[in-house]
Formats: structure tokens, C-alpha cells, sequence
């Protein structure tokens, strides 16, 4: 049971949590329309992911071994959003709240010029990429990644600001609506943001995992919790940042494309096809009698 307690407890992100549960399960037994069982078990599992490789001894072991830190990021950035916004929760956590929380402050946010201009700015497909793309890189980069594991605030903001990214990235990729100018983005357009995101993370992984001198030392200064070579230690780190996340983009890529089809089929029958292109030019009287 040590497993699933926190190294440091964070109330911050036990409260986040915990509302955002307590939210979403109320929703769901207010919103009109049930949410598919699909949906609400992403959503849950997605929630968990995240609690649990902040609030659990994983924490622990991801300040002490850079591939599980990789680990602890993948979840972060891409597996834990990825399932959130493929849940679509939107609907239900806005029906979860009380009414004078949706009144007095969700809804003048969402109504508010500078908060809806800079959400729009932050959602730009170029600016979203880089954002995506951008923090990996930041937060990789020796100097700032030493400074950012021995200090608790600078620990805390990378931590954060991968979560919060993830989920406004994958929410702009996995939304369901149809595309509509100033709303949601055309299925091809995410898919092409999808596939672009995925050589840099490629070249960083790569590079991270076939060079050959220790890029992070901060992790000897820490003290290393299992008998592994720093090589290696960075050579599995480099891995798990060069191939789980393109093949998150892949399975991005799948989920637009099934929205994509769903969209210009809403019927879900499959188109008529018809053999001889003259039996179209019949004459009414062909078939009389």
C-alpha cells in the first residue's frame, strides 16, 4: 500500500482531482444525454493516470530514474489527455456544477472577450504544435532539466504546464464536433498537426538515446534507486520519448479519421454503388409493368 501513497503529498493536485471527479460523476447523472460507458471509463481512467503518476510513490521513483521521469511525462503530456479529450467530458462537467458556479463564474469567463481571444491565440494550429513540441524540449534541455529537478516550484511548473498542454493539444485533436471556422479545426488540418508533431519528438529521443555522454546528471546527484548504468537509464528514457508518443500520434491520426468519416456519413450506411453507369439514364418507361 506504500505503492499508492504520495512522496509529497500536493493538495493542489489532490483537490483538482478530486473536484474534477466529483464533477463529472455528478454530471452524469444530470446531463440529458447519457455519455456512452466508452466515454466515462476514458475519462475516469485518464483522471487516474495523471493523480496517480503525481500522488503515488511513481512520483518518487520518477525524480530518482530518468526513463521512469519519461514514463511519468508520457502519461502527463500525451496518455492521460488523450483519454480525457477523447471522453469529450465537456457537457458533463458543465451539467456537474452548481448552478451559481456555472453562472457567476464559468459562464462569464466563457463569454469574456480576452479570455476567449486568448484561448483562440494558445489553439492556432502553428501555435499549438510548437506549444506541444516546445515544452519537450524545454523541459529536456540539460541545464534547465537540472535546475528544474532539485527545485520544488520549478518541479511543480513542469509538471503542470505538460498536463495543461496535453490537454488543450489533445482536445483540439480529438474534438468531436464537426469542423466550423473559428470553432474546430478541419480533420485534415489536425491530422496534418498530428503527423508534424511527430519528427521532433522523433530527432529528441532519438538523439537522447544514441548519445554517447551523460546529458542528465541530476539523476546521479539524486542517487539512482536501482543498480542501472546512467547509459542505460538515458538510453530507455531516449526510447520512451522517441516511439510512445508517435505512436500516440498514430492513434491520433486513426481517431480524426474515424470522426472524419463519421461526419460526411452520419448514417453509418454504407454508400450505394452502382455497377452499370447506363442504368442510371433509363427511361421511367423501362420500368413500367
Amino acid at each position: 500500500m506504500q505503492i499508492l501513497l504520495p512522496y509529497e503529498f500536493s493538495p493542489t493536485v489532490a483537490l483538482v482531482c478530486a473536484v474534477s471527479l466529483g464533477v463529472y460523476v455528478t454530471g452524469l447523472f444530470r446531463v440529458r444525454c447519457p455519455t456512452s460507458l466508452f466515454r466515462a471509463a476514458a475519462f475516469l481512467i485518464g483522471l487516474a493516470l495523471i493523480y496517480a503518476s503525481l500522488q503515488t510513490r511513481f512520483d518518487y521513483w520518477s525524480q530518482h530514474l530518468f526513463f521512469v521521469h519519461r514514463i511519468q511525462h508520457l502519461v502527463l503530456h500525451h496518455l492521460g489527455p488523450f483519454l480525457i479529450a477523447l471522453a469529450a467530458p465537456g457537457s458533463v462537467l458543465y451539467a456537474g456544477l452548481p448552478a451559481r458556479v456555472r453562472t457567476h463564474v464559468v459562464d462569464p469567463i466563457a463569454g469574456n472577450r480576452l479570455a476567449r481571444g486568448g484561448y483562440a491565440a494558445v489553439q492556432q494550429p502553428v501555435v499549438a504544435a510548437i506549444l506541444f513540441v516546445g515544452l519537450i524540449y524545454l523541459w529536456l534541455y540539460p541545464p534547465v532539466h537540472f535546475y528544474s529537478m532539485l527545485n520544488v516550484p520549478l518541479y511543480n511548473a513542469m509538471n503542470w504546464t505538460m498536463a495543461l498542454d496535453g490537454l488543450l493539444f489533445w482536445k483540439l485533436m480529438l474534438d468531436r464536433r464537426p469542423p466550423k471556422p473559428g470553432r474546430t479545426l478541419r480533420y485534415g488540418v489536425r491530422i496534418g498537426m498530428l503527423v508534424a508533431v511527430i519528427f521532433p519528438q522523433i530527432a529528441i529521443g532519438a538523439y537522447i538515446a544514441l548519445v554517447h555522454h551523460d546529458l542528465y546528471p541530476v539523476y546521479a546527484v539524486c542517487g539512482r534507486l536501482w543498480p542501472i548504468s546512467p547509459m542505460t537509464d538515458q538510453t530507455l528514457g531516449g526510447l520512451i520519448t522517441w516511439i510512445p508518443p508517435a505512436m500516440m500520434s498514430v492513434l491520433g491520426v486513426l481517431v480524426v479519421l474515424t470522426f472524419w468519416q463519421k461526419a460526411e456519413n452520419p448514417s453509418g450506411r454504407p454508400a450505394e454503388v452502382v455497377s452499370n453507369p447506363e442504368e442510371t439514364m433509363r427511361s421511367p418507361r423501362d420500368y413500367a409493368g
